[in-house]
This record gives structure tokens, C-alpha cells and sequence, in this order.
């Protein structure tokens, strides 16, 4: 096998472990650990320090330790997230939130930096074009890493559903979920009562032993980058520094374009963050046990990863402007049926469809806004997605600490409030974009920005 291609594919499997971990804890933080909301306010500390540390660390580590290591490093603070959750108390979780927040832009900065030196490097020996090879080896990476999300919550939906009492929920208590939720802790009010520890430390335990495989992975078989791709290394590196970046990133925010798409960016973030952290507790674990969680987001990563690589494809013949108004129908008529509908036990193929639909909404926002970024600001590319990393992920942070603060219904009409705001600031630069450049179709422009595509998942 080609020496670049198994680096490829050590990448590659290391993230399916690490995130098959992180992804399955992530959307059980809400219903695992519920009280005093600590669970949506790990998550809402994590995305805030990844703001911070997407900022100046990747360079900085990148430079001191190269490539490997950094990912390796990286890696290590995901797995002691795995370790805090064992004896979650905000004196453990918390510090570990902040640890993983700091690992976690370094970790996404040094694979997109070492996949661009393999194919640059396999292009030039091999005297093809360094952006295809790049390319396929982009592709092969989220081929393979986008399938993290079903195995992390089909490992905690199998464990959890081992549990030997299955409470009967009571009308009164199917009361308190959903939109009109009670503000309780709904998972020991109602008869989702939490899982044994033993089942809980069984799950932590597999989660923790998959990220330190993957470190061992890394550090075992990924090659080092040679001296003689110093250059290249380099060059890539060759990176403005901190205050620049900083400076560059607010003073991007002068272009009128930018500043119409911060709703629609902060969108992005507070949808995904409404789905791991509210729908997954006052609809799911309230309605029918923590089990069911990880079959419910299974059901939105598989539509998400189809959907993506679909509508890829189709917005070269349909347009953006289509496929946003498909993604906004889908997400106001999920949000006004959230509002509308009360959750039940016998209604189980409900609690499938919303995901399934939030998975096709979800597929069209990260794809077409990231292209979008990428087409709107060709020339000024570091400072366009420096700016979506940071309004995506201050939609995170919002959404996450008002978590626990707001019933459900309030926090739907939020979204709703976001979203069509969203859809009439971005109106707003297609009408500019027209203005400025008339008789252009953006349907046929093309840029690639895949790998930039999954950065602000953590």
C-alpha cells in the first residue's frame, strides 16, 4: 500500500475512534447528567474555550510539535473529557470541558495540515495535480470518519437498553416532556429514571478504552513528517500571527456580506445545539429512556452523512438559493409540529421522523453556508471561515446556557425567530451579490471546502 494513503487511513480510523467516543457522549451530556444542568453547561464552557483556542493554539502547537504529535497530544484531552464523565461533579467535568476545548481546534488544524502535506507529497512524486490527490484524500477521510456518530450512539443505545427495569411512564409524568416541559429534571421525575452506574461506568469504560486506542494508533503507525517535506510544512505554516489572525478576523466583519451572515451562522449552532441537548432530553429520554437516544441520533447522523454528500451534488444543478429554502420549509414546519405535538410512547416512529428531517435541514446549512463562505470570499478565505468557526460556535454557547434556563417552547420560538431572520439577511446578500455581479450564476461557481466542513463539530 502507498505509504501516504495508509497515513490517510491511520488518520482516518484514529478520528472514527476518538469521535465514535466524544460524538455518543456529547448527545447523552444533557440527559446523563441533568442536574443543575451540568451536562449542557460542560458542553456551553467546551465550545467557548474552543473559540479561544481556535484563535492561536494550532499554529503555535503545530510549529513546537509537528503534525503527529499534535494530533496525538489533541487526542489525549478527549479522552480525559471520557475520564471526567466517570465521576461527573462541575469541580471534574468542567475542567475537562476546558481541557478538550483546548484540544480540540489543534487537533482539526494538524489533520488538515498533514493530509494537505500527503497529498502534496504522493502529487509531486507521482506528477499529478497536489488539489485533486488532496482531494481524494479529503474524501476518504469523512468517508470513513462521518460514520463516527452511528457507532458512538448504537454502542450506548445497546448498553443502556441491557438495563433489567423498564419503568412504565405515567400520563402525569408524559406531561412534563416536550415543548411545555416542567423545568424539572425530567430524567428521575418520569419513569426514564437513569441507567445503573455499573451500565454507565461499562459505557464510560468503552468509550475511554476507543480514545485511547486511537492515540496509541496515532503514535504507533502514523509516520512522522519527513525532513524533506520541511518545506512544505512550511509553508503551510507560514501562518499570520495571533493578533493578525485576530485583528484580520474583525476587520472581515467591515464587508457588508459578512456581518448579514453571522444569523445564518449562529443558526447553525443553535439548531445542532437544540437537537443534542433539548430534543434529546425532553422529548427522548423523557418519553421513552435514555436507551432511545442513541438509536434517535443514529437516525439523524445517517440522513445527515446522505443527505451532505447528496445535496453536494445537487446544488451544481438546483442552486443554493433552492436548497436553502428547502432546509428553512423543513426546519419551520419541525419547529411549529415541536410545538404542537406531545410526546408518547406509542407515537415511537415520531421520535424518528424529527431527527430524520433535522439530519436533511442540518445537511444543507453546514454544506451550502460553508460553500457559500468559501464563493462569497474567495480572496479573503482565512478570515471567512476564522469568522464561521467563531459565529457557529458562539451558537453553541448560547444555545447550551440557556439550556437549562428556558422551557422548551421558549427556546423553539428562538429558533424560529433566528431562522427567519437568518433567511432574510442571507436574501439580502444574494441581492447584493446580484447587484454586484449580474448575469453570473451562482449555481455554476465552485469551490472546494470540504475539509473545512466538519472543523467547528469538535
Amino acid at each position: 500500500m502507498e505509504r501516504n494513503l495508509k497515513n490517510v487511513l491511520v488518520i482516518s480510523f484514529g478520528f472514527l475512534l476518538l469521535f465514535t467516543a466524544y460524538g455518543g457522549l456529547q448527545s447523552l451530556q444533557s440527559s446523563l447528567h441533568s442536574e443543575e444542568g451540568l451536562g449542557v453547561a460542560s458542553l456551553s464552557v467546551l465550545y467557548a474555550v474552543l473559540i479561544l483556542s481556535s484563535m492561536f493554539l494550532p499554529p503555535v502547537l503545530i510549529k513546537k510539535l509537528g503534525c503527529k504529535w499534535t494530533i496525538a497530544g489533541s487526542m489525549c484531552c478527549y479522552v480525559a473529557f471520557s475520564l471526567g464523565n466517570f465521576y461527573a461533579s462541575w469541580y471534574t467535568l468542567i475542567p475537562t470541558s476546558v481541557i478538550l476545548g483546548l484540544g480540540g481546534a489543534p487537533l482539526w488544524s494538524a489533520k488538515c495540515t498533514y493530509l494537505t502535506i500527503a497529498g502534496n507529497s504522493y502529487a509531486e512524486k507521482a506528477g499529478k495535480n497536489g488539489k485533486d490527490i488532496i482531494n481524494q484524500y479529503f474524501g476518504v477521510f469523512f468517508l470513513i470518519f462521518q460514520s463516527s456518530g452511528i457507532w458512538g450512539n448504537l454502542i450506548s443505545s445497546l448498553i443502556f437498553s441491557q438495563a433489567s427495569t423498564k419503568v412504565e411512564i405515567s400520563e402525569e409524568n408524559l406531561s412534563c416532556c416536550g415543548a411545555y416541559d416542567c423545568l424539572t429534571d425530567t430524567t428521575n421525575t418520569t419513569g426514564s429514571a437513569e441507567p445503573p452506574n455499573s451500565l454507565i461506568y461499562t459505557l464510560l469504560g468503552i468509550y475511554t478504552a476507543s480514545g485511547v486506542l486511537a492515540v496509541l494508533l496515532i503514535v504507533v503507525f502514523l509516520d512522522q513528517i519527513k525532513s524533506d517535506q520541511a518545506e512544505t510544512e512550511k509553508e503551510i505554516l507560514e501562518t499570520p500571527s495571533f493578533w493578525s489572525t485576530f485583528l484580520a478576523t474583525f476587520q472581515h466583519l467591515k464587508d457588508k456580506r459578512q456581518c448579514l451572515l453571522i444569523p445564518l451562522t449562529m443558526y447553525s449552532g443553535f439548531e445542532q445545539g437544540f437537537l443534542s441537548g433539548d430534543y434529546t432530553k425532553t422529548y427522548v429520554t423523557c418519553a421513552l429512556g435514555i436507551h432511545y437516544v442513541g438509536y434517535v441520533m443514529i437516525c439523524f447522523s445517517a440522513v445527515n452523512s446522505l443527505c451532505s454528500l447528496l445535496f453536494g451534488k445537487m446544488s451544481q444543478f438546483t442552486g443554493r438559493k433552492l436548497l436553502f429554502v428547502l432546509a428553512t420549509v423543513t426546519n419551520i414546519a419541525c419547529i411549529i409540529a415541536l410545538l404542537l405535538w406531545k410526546p408518547h410512547p406509542k407515537q415511537l416512529a415520531v421520535f424518528f421522523v424529527f431527527p430524520a428531517l433535522w439530519g436533511l435541514s442540518d445537511a444543507i446549512w453546514q454544506t451550502q453556508t460553508n460553500g457559500l463562505y468559501g464563493i462569497l470570499f474567495e480572496k479573503h478565505k482565512e478570515a471567512a471561515f476564522a469568522n464561521y468557526r467563531l459565529w457557529e460556535s458562539f451558537g453553541f454557547v448560547i444555545a447550551f446556557g440557556y439550556s437549562t434556563k428556558l422551557q422548551v417552547y421558549i427556546k423553539l420560538y428562538i429558533l424560529l425567530s433566528v431562522l427567519v431572520l437568518s433567511m432574510v439577511t442571507y436574501g439580502a446578500v444574494e441581492y447584493l451579490e446580484a447587484k454586484s455581479s449580474p448575469g453570473t450564476p451562482t449555481a455554476t461557481k465552485k469551490e472546494n471546502v470540504g475539509p473545512l466542513t466538519q472543523e467547528t463539530h469538535l
